[in-house]
């Protein structure tokens, strides 16, 4: 029987999956970045090795890495990193996000990997610059290549499917990888399939199962990632929707800076599991936040000036809890709301994703502000959406 590996290069460390042809989870394992080390890629190859030393990979016919959306490493000739990598939430300078802009507007975010990029060129003078899960699978296999997730935000057209004139004029064209189409067959090893990956947000779109147009599923994690399954491109950089190319159909979507993230300035794990249990959707807070874990917003509105909004601030915490879920719900809302309207397309299912999809209490108050059906996820692990992909190619 035929299997697929998954692996998920993550922000704590490395999930890797393999899964059958029934597409039922076969084996799973974990491994940990060691302390202080989340930055540091040769510890993102170390405990993918790790993972992968505890699992059989008898009868796995394909392999697929995704990775942290934007997350880059800057290497040498010999293919050593320059430094260590410039994660998905570093923000680029004011002189690199500026010259992005001039060049391509719509990547003048200030996390944009397109203005990243143009600093590690300028700082570090390297022969390449890749993705994360460009570096994983380069140093697993031996070789370079990227995929048209990966490099959507560091400007790759997946339309036309080519790096845009503008990526060679800004000094870039010959350090960022050759790109492939998620899911094509890279390389060959061992009798094995090295496909080409995706980032960790497609990946765990894949794994809960959602395959329809009109399918939705929202990562509920230290951001807020929603994603919709079309047939058609959308993209509209004042909302900060963009669209990944996965075969012939599109996901389309947003990452909000709102989530857990914000919730963790003011809760520990245990003190949100006992609010959430105090929380009573059915009455309104009353309460009009904007929960950020620091000023600037990427969706449903592109916003690098806005601010959190947490007050006032009551003394019940449960209440204060609340206020903020509901602000996440309709944050949540309002995004599919602009899928909609950009795509013409209506929110048919929804499935969710990531740790705040176990809060009851959460659950609830988005159910009250989105009117589409609420299903189970397949899986919550994006490392099973990168077998899943893998395993198409496996076929």
């Amino acid at each position: 029987m035929s299997r697929a590996l998954g692996v998920d290069i993550g922000t704590s460390g490395v999930r890797a999956a393999i899964v059958d042809e029934a597409k039922s989870v076969v084996a799973y394992a974990a491994e940990p970045f060691a302390p202080n080390k989340a930055r540091d890629p040769s510890a993102w190859v170390a405990a993918t090795e790790a993972a992968l030393a505890r699992l059989d990979l008898s009868g796995v016919g394909a392999i697929a890495i995704d990775g942290t959306s934007g997350t880059l490493v800057a290497l040498d000739a010999r293919g050593d990193p320059l430094a260590e990598g410039s994660m998905y939430n570093d923000e680029a300078t004011p002189e690199d996000r500026a010259e992005a802009a001039r060049a391509a507007p719509g990547h003048a975010a200030p996390t944009s990997p397109l203005a990243r990029s143009l600093g590690l060129k300028r700082r570090l003078a390297p022969a390449k610059i890749l993705h994360q899960a460009d570096f994983v699978a380069f140093r697993l296999f031996g070789e370079t290549f990227s995929d048209e997730n990966n490099a959507l935000k560091t400007g790759y057209d997946p339309v036309a499917r080519r790096w845009p004139d503008f990526v060679a004029a800004l000094g870039l064209g010959g350090l960022l990888p050759n790109v492939l189409p998620a899911g094509a067959v890279a390389a060959r090893r061992d009798g094995r399939r090295i496909v080409a990956g995706t980032t960790d947000g497609c990946a765990a779109f894949l794994a809960a199962g959602a395959e329809e147009i009109g399918d939705g599923v929202t990562s509920l994690g230290s951001t807020i990632v929603l994603k919709l399954l079309l047939d058609k491109p959308i993209d509209d950089p004042a909302t900060g929707v963009y669209s990944h190319r996965i075969g012939e159909l599109w996901l389309a979507g947003g990452s909000s800076n709102s989530g857990g993230a914000a919730l963790a300035q003011y809760f520990q794990p245990a003190e949100l599991e006992a609010l959430s249990a105090r929380i009573d959707p059915s009455c309104p807070s009353g309460l009009d936040y904007y929960p950020l874990p620091r000023k600037g917003e990427r969706f449903p509105v592109s916003d690098a000036e806005r601010a959190p909004r947490l007050a006032p601030r009551p003394p019940d915490d449960a209440l204060f809890l609340q206020g903020m879920l509901e602000a996440m719900a309709g944050i949540e809302s309002e995004g599919y709301a602009k899928l909609t309207q950009l795509s013409g397309r209506t929110l048919r299912s929804l499935r969710a994703v990531g740790g705040g999809a176990r809060n009851p209490a959460w659950t609830r108050l988005r159910a009250l502000r989105i009117a589409a059906p609420f299903l189970s996820a397949l899986s919550e692990h994006a490392a099973v959406g990168a077998a899943l992909l893998a395993l198409r190619a496996s076929a």
